[in-house]
């Protein structure tokens, strides 16, 4: 099993919380982080039709027959425990008492929120980060191009990653199932997810008439990755209305394939384009549906700058959520076509990021970034992440910052 981050972040916080919720795509490995860390708690899965039956008709006896401290996984299918974990909750103060699992975010999160508030902490997941990957969590922090981050990572002299590897890593994803089985077939793999994600979790959120035509808008989706989001042309593509376009997406982003950026916007902002970017989270899925065969035609083709910048942004993620912590991100563009990939909005301070697919980044990669100084807040140093072997100045405030180093 690749080490995971996150083990760290959920025992601290079990210290804190009665009841921990860690949500996410199916098969990023919740199951096995829970189980691995806690091998002497009962694990009781609601797929197994038995007990979920026996969760939903009678929950205070489920909870007679499994005690906490205890593991429930797939708790979305029996919303009813919610009511009967709070009451043990409060009679009983016990920290760290319930792990919960859960796959659907759609319906369970209002439930939750009704239910446990104050008495749940929740903690989104992902695949397998590339620290994870290389073994090389215990230094990892999150990601903020400040002059203490630089140094910490200059200290850590991480091995560089070329265009090649860059693109194998891309390509292959995220899922650890098959990162940790290099023989598993990855088509293979991914035809059946998506098979499994429409007839499973699709249809326990709404009613899909058409498989096909929802297959045809995650492809759509994905072919759209790292750009404005713009229902009208997805729904004319797919032959959808307008409407189940963005119910669709919806249901994309609550079940943890995909994410919304939004524009840094505030009064001063007049001319700010408003509309947010769409990122897919895993981007071995992302490749898969867009039909790439390798990750030498990806590299080459019409989506790989698109997907450099989709890899960085779910590697930025999960670097903040793997550590208990949440990023204020956003993305600046205005109507004179001037852009900035990601602005980091921290205690007051405004950090700009540029991503480029290229071992060269110039000065004019960030001329852009000016135009944060009319925004009335202090702008940090800033940084393009990039194909180049090293973190290296560009000038003063902007450093470049190799892909690998996130």
């Amino acid at each position: 099993m690749l080490p995971r981050q996150l083990s760290k972040t959920i025992l601290e916080i079990s210290k804190h919380f009665s009841v921990i919720l860690i949500t996410g795509p199916r098969q990023v490995g919740k199951t096995t982080l829970l189980e691995t860390l806690a091998p002497e708690r009962e694990y009781v899965t609601l797929d197994d039709l038995e007990q979920r039956r026996l969760a939903k008709e009678d929950p205070g006896l489920f909870l007679q027959i499994h005690k906490p401290p205890l593991i429930i996984d797939e708790v979305q299918y029996a919303p009813e425990l919610f009511s009967y974990i709070k009451m043990h909750v409060d009679k009983n103060q016990q920290p760290g008492a319930f792990w919960l699992t859960g796959s659907q975010k759609f319906h369970l999160m209002k439930n939750v929120t009704e239910t446990l508030a104050g008495r749940v902490a929740i903690i989104d997941m992902l695949g397998i980060s590339y620290p994870e990957l290389t073994n090389n969590i215990e230094h990892s922090s999150a990601f903020l191009p400040t002059d203490e981050w630089i140094e910490n990572r200059i200290k850590l002299k991480t091995k560089p990653l070329d265009i090649n590897e860059v693109y194998e890593i891309i390509f292959r994803g995220s899922f650890p199932k098959l990162l940790s089985d290099k023989d598993m077939p990855r088509d293979i793999f991914y035809s059946s997810y998506v098979q499994t994600y429409i007839t499973r979790d699709v249809k326990d959120i709404t009613k899909i008439g058409d498989e096909i035509q929802f297959l045809n808008f995650l492809k759509a989706i994905a072919a759209r990755t790292g750009q404005l989001i713009n229902y009208t042309d997805i729904a004319r593509d797919v032959d959808i209305d307008v409407k189940t376009a963005k119910a669709w997406a919806s249901i994309l982003e609550t079940s943890g394939l995909i994410k919304f950026l939004y524009p840094y916007y505030n009064n001063i902002t007049k001319r700010i384009i408003k509309t947010p970017k769409m990122y897919f989270l895993d981007t071995g899925l992302c490749a898969y549906l867009t039909g790439w065969d390798t990750p030498k035609t990806l590299a080459n083709g019409a989506m790989n700058g698109a997907i450099f910048e989709t890899y960085v942004f779910a590697e930025i993620l999960k670097s903040y959520w793997n550590n208990g912590k949440t990023p204020n991100i956003y993305f600046y563009r205005d109507t004179n076509q001037q852009e900035i990939d990601f602005v980091f909005d921290t205690d007051g301070t405004l950090y700009p990021v540029e991503v480029k697919k290229t071992a060269a980044p110039l000065r004019k990669n960030i001329s852009s970034f000016k135009v944060l100084e009319k925004l009335g807040k202090p702008v940090g140093k800033g940084a393009v992440i990039c194909l180049y072997d090293k973190i290296l100045p560009l000038n003063r405030e902007i450093n470049i910052v190799p892909v690998g180093e996130i």
